[in-house]
């Protein structure tokens, strides 16, 4: 394998972790542990949404969380919008990038955003010329890159449909992302393949959801394609919606213990990401999604 020296994680948590909590977390909670977070190392973290609070309550406060925040030098806070009226509404809260999205399944993208995938393309295309011209990066989400909830099997010919379209729009680099978790190593690995037909390896970031248990074996597999962007959630925060009661994100702890465990670098100190994911645990009265960390707790606590 050769795999890289060095991987950047994107924690996900305060944004696709906390997304769908049911319970109200305050703008002050979610501050706190944006700022636990880069003070364990995190260089890149996924703030909030600029979406309805019709549609997403939970982010409802999301200009008062980006302005709550001490912002560090050399940390990328980037934030969701999806469509015009959310980016205006995000440029005001001066995101280093913002993430527009977009499905590699037809089914998806016509059950989620009524659209299909060329047409929502075409939405973003404004949105993602404005970003530039404004001097703010831009990376693209492709959900379902490997299996959908309506469709099943997602083809690497409709991933690379999706990805070429991301480029012609002039987003910057991509998720691949494993939405519902469904993925195995050699699935991911041509997904990734079908991807590089567009981006570069830099540009590409992995971003895989344990629902199946699969997520470090997929994060393995993408590294041995070069791959070094990866995206993860602090304490496994959020879940699956299409599988009941199964877990979503990766946890970020688990992923830094392994790479760390190959001599990978991340420049995250993962004691202090431990209690960043306990801080946002105990707030949501439930133990840590991360095995990791309710491994290290067991031994702090014995």
């Amino acid at each position: 394998m050769q795999i890289p020296q060095r991987v950047q994680l994107i924690d996900v948590g305060p944004r696709d972790g906390l997304q769908n909590e049911k319970s109200p977390v305050p703008a002050a909670v979610k501050i706190e542990l944006v700022h636990r977070l880069q003070a364990a190392g995190l260089t890149e973290i996924e703030v909030t949404s600029f979406v309805s609070p019709k549609w997403v309550p939970q982010m409802a406060d999301n200009a008062e969380v980006m302005a709550g925040i001490q912002r560090q030098a050399g940390v990328r806070y980037s934030v969701l919008t999806p469509n015009q009226i959310g980016f205006e509404a995000a440029l005001k809260s001066r995101p280093d990038e913002i993430v527009v999205f977009g499905a590699a399944s037809e089914a998806f993208s016509r059950k989620n955003i009524n659209c299909s995938i060329a047409e929502s393309m075409e939405r973003f295309a404004p949105v993602v010329q404005a970003a530039l011209a404004a001097g703010i990066a831009v990376r693209g989400a492709m959900s379902c890159a490997v299996g959908c909830p309506y469709e099943g099997d997602v083809s690497p010919a409709s991933v690379s449909y999706l990805a070429g379209l991301m480029k012609q729009i002039g987003v910057q680099r991509v998720d691949m992302a494993d939405t519902i978790g469904v993925g195995t190593p050699l699935k991911v690995q041509k997904a990734i393949e079908a991807t590089l037909k567009h981006f570069a390896p830099a540009q590409i970031c992995g971003h895989f959801h344990d629902t199946y248990g699969q997520a470090l074996a997929n994060t393995l597999a993408a590294l041995d394609m070069g791959v070094w962007n990866f995206q993860s959630s602090v304490a496994g925060l959020g879940g699956c919606p299409y599988a009941k009661g199964a877990t979503g994100n990766v946890a970020t702890e688990d992923v830094v213990y392994m790479l760390h465990g190959m001599g990978i670098n991340t420049g995250i100190d993962l004691d202090k990401l431990v209690d960043a994911g306990k801080f946002i645990s105990d707030f949501l009265g439930r133990p840590s999604g991360s095995r990791v960390a309710t491994a290290i707790l067991s031994k702090r606590a014995g």
